[in-house]
Order: structure tokens, then C-alpha cells, then sequence
């Protein structure tokens, strides 16, 4: 078999690999939208901020630190704005842009960090022995060092 061709039993691990950190994902991401009505980009947006910034980035490092590129990034922090979750000032010294968060986005954060946590815990490390702990953060460790 060619080193480039995945046989059918490694596609199958692939294929399950995904599967399941969407299904995991996508329902803690479900049961956020519904407590707070943020939706995945919103968390990741605000979070980051407090997170990286201290509540205020740059808007390329957002962008860098969210893997979005700045077109995708503006458009979403727009729709934020208008709801009063961030607000965006220019910096002084260059042509850059400042996202701040509000006051409602971090009331929004807040209130949503103890729910994503819970689904978290409730969808994941609940199904989690020791062991299971153990491989997956060595397979991370390990496979981070590749990239």
C-alpha cells in the first residue's frame, strides 16, 4: 500500500475521530446557544479577549487566534456590535483596529462560561477514565509537537 493511502480500518479511526469531537462539540455548543443565545463565534470572540487581551486585542490577533480570516472576522464582529457584546476602536499610532469588550459581552461571557463548563464535563470528561485522561493528553502533547 502506498504510504500516502489511508487502508480502510485507519479512514474508519479517522472517520470516528471526527465524528465524535463534532458530535461532542456540537452539543456543547447547543446547549450554550440555548441558555445564552451566543453562538459558537460569540463565545470564541469573547472569550479570547478576556483570555489573551485582558478584555481588549488587536483585531488581526483575534483573527490569528481564531483562525478566521479578517473578512469572515469583521463581519462577525459587526453583528456583535450591533448587539452591544464588543466595540471596535482604531488605535492611535497605526491604521489598526481595538476590540473591546462591553460590559454586556462580558456579563454574556460570564454567564455562559458555568453552562459551556458543565456541558463540557456532562459530554465529555464525565465519559472519561484516568487512563483515557492520560492517552489523550499525551496523543495531543505528541501530535502538537508535529505541527
Amino acid at each position: 500500500m502506498d504510504i500516502n493511502e489511508l487502508n480502510k480500518d485507519e479512514m474508519k479511526l479517522w472517520n470516528m475521530w471526527k465524528g465524535t469531537f463534532k458530535q461532542i462539540f456540537g452539543r456543547v455548543v447547543k446547549e450554550m446557544s440555548e441558555h445564552t443565545g451566543l453562538s459558537e463565534g460569540d463565545f470564541g470572540v469573547l472569550d479570547r479577549l478576556i483570555q489573551f487581551g485582558d478584555g481588549r486585542l488587536r483585531q488581526q490577533e483575534l483573527a490569528d487566534s481564531m483562525d478566521w480570516d479578517k473578512s469572515r472576522l469583521s463581519h462577525h464582529l459587526t453583528r456583535m456590535e450591533k448587539r452591544g457584546l464588543i466595540m471596535r476602536r482604531p488605535f492611535d499610532a497605526d491604521r489598526g483596529v481595538q476590540v473591546i469588550i462591553t460590559p454586556v459581552g462580558k456579563s454574556a461571557l460570564d454567564e455562559a462560561l458555568p453552562i459551556v463548563s458543565k456541558a463540557i464535563r456532562k459530554h465529555f470528561l464525565d465519559q472519561l477514565t484516568d487512563q483515557d485522561r492520560e492517552s489523550i493528553t499525551e496523543l495531543a502533547e505528541r501530535t502538537k509537537k508535529r505541527s
